[in-house]
């Protein structure tokens, strides 16, 4: 089995009903906050490294995690420091994972041109003088592969790692069945 990295963890939460995004920017040291360029507070952390969104609904978004871990823990930071402005926000908000990226490396060299006819028009895009992947769209999980000729591979739209696992076996054995890889 293929190693398999996350690349970056996508989740949203809703942090409270209403946050005043002007006082946030003041309390966040580093926070940007520029509503004519984007409607909502972008803070980076440096450890874990990452970047929160937080909107004046209530609504955040992290992004840039490599596991589920670091986005908790950023998280909790960032709800800390909301606090200690003054503001109140839920004690224990429900995380959702919007999107999991990773990548893997199937360690041999792939036809793209035969893998596009072998696996079919209905799943697959393969535009070389567009894009140098292969897009493989999965019905189960349901994800996207990108597969490259240098037998690279990048899984998107998973929405927890079991997911990737799944889709990583499942395109390798794919490939493996067909004869396209060794």
């Amino acid at each position: 089995m293929p190693k398999i990295r996350i690349e970056n963890v996508v989740a949203s939460l809703s942090l409270a009903d209403k946050l005043d995004l002007q006082s946030i920017a003041l309390h966040l040291e580093g926070a940007e906050y520029e509503p004519d360029q984007f409607p909502g507070v972008i803070y980076r952390l440096k450890e874990p490294k990452t970047a929160i969104l937080l909107f004046g609904s209530g609504k955040v978004v992290c992004t840039g995690g490599k596991s589920m871990k670091e986005v908790e823990d950023s998280i909790a930071i960032v709800s800390q420091q909301i606090r200690k402005s003054g503001q109140k926000i839920k004690s224990d908000p429900k995380i959702q994972v919007q999107n999991i990226v990773a990548s893997s490396d199937l360690e041999s060299e792939i036809n793209l041109n035969a893998i596009a006819v072998t696996l079919g028009l209905d799943r697959v895009e393969y535009e070389p003088e567009q894009f140098p992947g292969l897009v493989c769209r999965m019905e189960e999980p349901r994800v996207v592969i990108l597969l490259f000729g240098s037998g690279k591979l990048v899984c998107t739209g998973a929405r927890k790692p079991s997911d990737i696992d799944l889709a990583v076996k499942k395109i390798t054995a794919e490939l493996r069945g067909a004869g396209l890889m060794r």
